[in-house]
Order: C-alpha cells, then structure tokens, then sequence
C-alpha cells in the first residue's frame, strides 16, 4: 500500500529577520486530521511557523506543501488554509450570521448555500440561538466560537489557530478546550494550534511539537512528552521540573550528584556523560526524617533533603525539597485525608524522597541554539508584530 501524502509537510524550513534566525531548520510532518500543537515559549518560533504555513510569511530556505502541493508561492487566500487569531477579528457592524456567511459570499456561493452551511456551522458552534446578534452582544467565548465556525465554513483543508483561548478567563478556556477538540473531531480536518500552555496542549493535542530557539526538541503524544521527555528543555516546560543531576557510570547505571549511583535506562546516553535525572512530582513519595523512628528501607531510590516551602493547593499540598547547591525537588501529595496533611513535614523539616524505579527517567542538556534578543516593535523571534485580518 502506498503510504499517505501528509496533510501538511515541512522540509527544512528557516527564517530569517536580518541576522536573526527565527525558525532554523524545521521539518514537520502532519497527518490528515490531526491536531497538532505547537508549544513553546514567547520567541520559540511557533507563530512564525503557523504564519509561513498560512503564507503571511514567506521562508528563507525550505518548503511548504499542503496535501503534496508545494504552496510557496501561494497567497494566503489561494491556500486550503484558514487562520483563527486570538484577536476575533469580527465585524462588529455585522450579525453574526454575516460574520459566518462573509468569506462565502465574497466568492460567489450561492445564496441557498450560504445559508445552510452557515447554519450548519453556527449549530456546530453552538450559536444557532445567536444568529441574529451583533459580536458586542456576545462574550469573548461565543465571539471565538463565531470566528472558528466563521474559518470552518469555507471548507478549509487545514485549519490554523493562533493562541484562539490566549484571551479567555480560565474557566471559559478550560471549557472550550474540550469543546474545541470535539469539533476538531467532528469535522475531521487538519489542525494546527499555537499555546504557550502546556496544558491546554496536553488536553487537545493528537501529538504536540515542543518548540525551543527556532528549533523543535521534542515531537510525540501528550503522554509521551510528559513522561519521556527528550531534553532538560522538555522535561521543565511541560509539568513542573523536577531535575537532579547526574552522569553515566557504567551500563545501565547512573551517580546522582545529590544522592546514590542507581540503576537506569539510559536512552541512548554514554559512560561518562552528563545529564539529568527526571521525576515528576505526583511519583514522588515524602517521609519525614525527623520522627525518631528508622526510615524506611523499601528498597527504592531515595534521596535525602530539607524541606524549604509547604503550600496547600486544595486538592494536594505541594512541598519544596532543598537538596544542595540550589537543586530542588518539587512534591505534590494528595489531600485525600485531613489527619494525614496535617502529618506532613513543613519548612526545616529532614525528609527523603523516593520513587519507583520506572518513574525515572533521563535526559540530555537541551542543545544550545542561536540567542534571542527583543527589538523595538518585534517579538522575540524578530517578526514584525502585524496585526493581520482574516478574509475569507
């Protein structure tokens, strides 16, 4: 069988702003009707990515095709492509219905068409109720959602979304988060979607590409990139970071600068290398050294610290380990039982830490990459800041 035409493909991309590289070297593949995240920091890149595979910008060296069309010299009208902003970008002397129905009727639909696929989008969207409003009647969830039906309407082949919940109160983001990837799965078509927040990747994402530098470090599921994450970049961008450093010693081993030489996988890494030793908080377990007792001998890997900080969360209470030379641990523990969070060690407290072997896991320095300086009017990745309106 012939292997499929990604939906969207990247070959060796970069781009440049005078001396500055903003995106350096990237190639991506897209698979029909994936959402696909780019996350990454302010100044990594992404959106600089997303508006050369809208066509608001042009690359420096590389290519861009869509569904096997090379789309380089393409206007961004003339691609299959439909960009939401997080500025809405409605018109607010318009009904929503017009909002939707613009693009449309700008190229000739009929109008016994227009209607029903306006209709069809608005009811997808949740809006039908709302046809008739103007934008500053509705609030910034519903304006959102009439630009994404107002995208979707014109049958794009990929569907690009840049920051669209960035401006949204926390609550309404959540919600929308998940009322974002039940259209995505409705319509079936390609997204590509630009957050700096890791979270709202990890709650859409098919497979998020985390972007450092103008580089991508890492590409994978959710899980992978928060359980296995390839570099010291990855592992404390995505969660909380929880890095103790180390070196190879021998096969399969590992020394922790701050604690025992331990068994590992070493994921490609050689004797002698340096790298960094990662659990996520939640697997960490907490047992204080100070209770008279003997600690624990359950055979797992531990470390031994002070506790710095004890917050309450509501639902767990996070600790803060000193471990030595300014290298903390952070510890979520559930408050499941009031009698048990009230035992929890506070400031000053001698603890160790231990884990389950499999919850380790190591990573490498993230490579160093070109620096990022901000200029007058330019974000990080040297790209003019544009204010760009979508037309159809």
């Amino acid at each position: 069988m012939e292997a499929k035409v990604p939906s969207v493909e990247l070959q060796d991309v970069t781009k440049r702003f005078d001396d500055l590289v903003a995106v350096d070297d990237l190639s991506l593949d897209l698979a029909g009707g994936e959402f696909f995240t780019l996350l990454g920091p302010s100044g990594c890149g992404k959106t600089t990515t997303l508006r050369m595979i809208a066509g608001f910008e042009r690359p420096s060296t590389g290519s861009i095709r869509i569904e096997g069309t090379n789309v380089a010299s393409l206007p961004p009208h003339r691609r299959p492509t439909n960009t939401v902003f997080q500025s809405y970008a409605l018109f607010p002397h318009m009904s929503v219905e017009s909002n939707v129905a613009f693009g449309l009727r700008r190229k000739g639909v009929p109008k016994l068409e227009v209607k029903e696929r306006v209709a069809a989008e608005l009811e997808r969207v949740g809006l039908a109720a709302e046809a008739n409003r103007r934008p500053a009647q509705l609030s910034g969830g519903q304006q959102q959602r009439v630009a994404l039906a107002r995208a979707l309407v014109n049958l794009p082949k990929v569907l690009l979304l840049d920051e669209p919940l960035g401006a949204l109160d926390l609550k309404l983001r959540k919600g929308l988060q998940i009322e974002l990837k039940r259209i995505q799965r409705d319509v079936g078509i390609t997204f590509v979607y630009v957050t700096h927040d890791q979270e709202e990747a990890l709650t859409m994402s098919d497979r998020i590409a985390v972007m450092n530098r103008g580089r991508v470090e890492q590409v994978g599921g959710p899980e992978d990139v928060y359980e296995r994450p390839a570099t010291t970049f990855v592992a404390g961008f995505i969660g909380v970071s929880n890095l103790m450093p180390a070196v190879v010693t021998g096969p399969g081993e590992v020394r922790l600068e701050h604690g025992p030489t331990i068994r590992a996988s070493l994921n490609g890494l050689s004797r002698n290398e340096r790298c960094h030793a990662v659990v996520r908080p939640e697997k960490l377990r907490i047992e204080r050294l100070d209770s008279g007792g003997a600690p624990s001998t359950n055979g797992l890997p531990r470390i031994e610290g002070v506790v710095e900080s004890s917050l309450y969360l509501g639902t767990s209470t996070q600790i803060v380990v000193v471990l030595g030379e300014d290298v903390r641990m952070t510890v979520l523990v559930p408050n499941a039982d009031e009698e048990e969070r009230q035992q929890l060690p506070g400031g000053g407290v001698r603890v160790a830490l231990s884990w389950e072997p499999e919850h380790m896991h190591l990573v490498r320095e993230s490579p160093a990459g070109p620096e990022r300086r901000e200029r007058h009017g330019q974000d990080l990745t040297g790209a003019p800041k544009l204010e760009t309106t979508q037309r159809g």
